[in-house]
């Protein structure tokens, strides 16, 4: 359910501009405008992957501990990490806000993108912008790689218990519990994070590659 609202909030915040711009050529967007696309697809883009860490823990428990299942992930519990993720997501990325505000802008302001993207908009500055590119790098190691390794970590502890099972038929039945889970990663982490290295160190990689990925990133997710 909250992935849900994380994916109509990351898809509201990015599809009606993108099709403004396709449908009415209006490629217009004001500073404050483009700061709040920032703030949101960044936000949730987070908040997402928090949860899918959430998940992987729901999963981990239920194979590994499945009696203890209803007491250690209780609805308090999941009240409180969904919260937890929540405002994580929004304390890490308000300095964002507040590192693009603050840059003077006196080259193109022509973005190549369908949305706003942090360092995107910051390459548009006349300053150094080490602060917002050590800050943007800093955010993603320790939320969406942190959870990505930590996933791992779970995914470890479900495949160690799985094959201990001495049934063929509860190994295809844990298994395939998590089948679901493993595609909503792979659709969420590779494009995402493959997105935002290109977007920081990709030099040499065409501006129309950086687009689709980015569009890709944004849109296939949720749709699917």
């Amino acid at each position: 359910c909250v992935l849900a609202v994380a994916d109509l909030i990351l898809s509201t915040t990015t599809v009606p501009k993108a099709l403004a711009i396709f449908w009415f050529y209006a490629g217009a967007i004001s500073l404050d405008g483009c700061v709040t696309q920032i703030f949101f697809i960044h936000a949730t883009f987070i908040e997402e992957s928090g949860i899918l860490l959430a998940m992987a823990l729901d999963r981990c428990v239920a194979i590994c501990d499945p009696l203890h299942y209803t007491t250690v992930l209780s609805r308090a519990t999941i009240i409180k990490i969904g919260l937890a993720v929540v405002l994580r997501s929004f304390c890490v990325i308000i300095p964002d806000v507040f590192l693009v505000k603050r840059l003077p802008f006196c080259r193109s302001n022509l973005l190549p993108h369908t949305y706003c993207e942090h360092m995107a908009v910051a390459k548009f500055a006349c300053a150094d912008i080490r602060v917002n590119v050590w800050y943007g790098l800093s955010v993603l190691l320790s939320t969406v790689v942190l959870d990505a390794l930590l996933i791992l970590v779970s995914y470890g502890f479900i495949l160690y218990t799985v094959f201990h099972l001495s049934s063929q038929g509860a190994r295809q039945k844990a298994l395939s519990t998590c089948g679901s889970h493993l595609g909503v990663i792979s659709l969420f982490y590779l494009p995402g994070i493959f997105t935002i290295i290109t977007q920081r160190f990709g030099h040499h990689v065409p501006l129309h590659t950086h687009i689709l990925l980015a569009n890709v990133c944004m849109l296939a997710p949720p749709m699917l």
